[in-house]
């Protein structure tokens, strides 16, 4: 399952921006949205913004996000959805790809 996450462009220089999301920042590439600017929301996905988003459609996925923070496990997502077939075994030494990857539970604080 891919998802893709609104953030808030804080500033834009060329093809790249700082986005904002749950109160991490991260650098991300406007190659595929070149009409966002400071201020839109983007979804965010590996790195990518990948569609600018009206402010309230961004504020209500956010929110749902949330919810599914607060309300589930992650292990409930997933195998309570009978998809735990689908969802490879994550290796001993796996590790998040710097930049690219957000903590969703941070989410449920704010």
């Amino acid at each position: 399952m891919c998802l893709a996450v609104p953030a808030l462009v804080k500033s834009v220089d060329g093809t790249a921006a700082q986005v904002e999301l749950g109160g991490v920042e991260r650098v991300v590439s406007l190659a595929l949205t070149p009409e966002a600017r400071e201020g839109d929301y983007v979804l965010v996905h590996t790195g990518f913004a990948i569609g600018v988003v009206d402010e309230e459609e961004a504020q209500a996925t956010l929110t749902l996000l949330r919810e599914l923070v607060e309300t589930y496990e992650v292990d409930e997502l997933f195998y309570e959805a009978g998809l735990s077939e689908a969802q490879p075994s994550e290796p001993d030494d796996y590790q998040l790809a710097p930049g690219l990857a957000v903590d969703l539970s941070k989410l449920a604080d704010t």
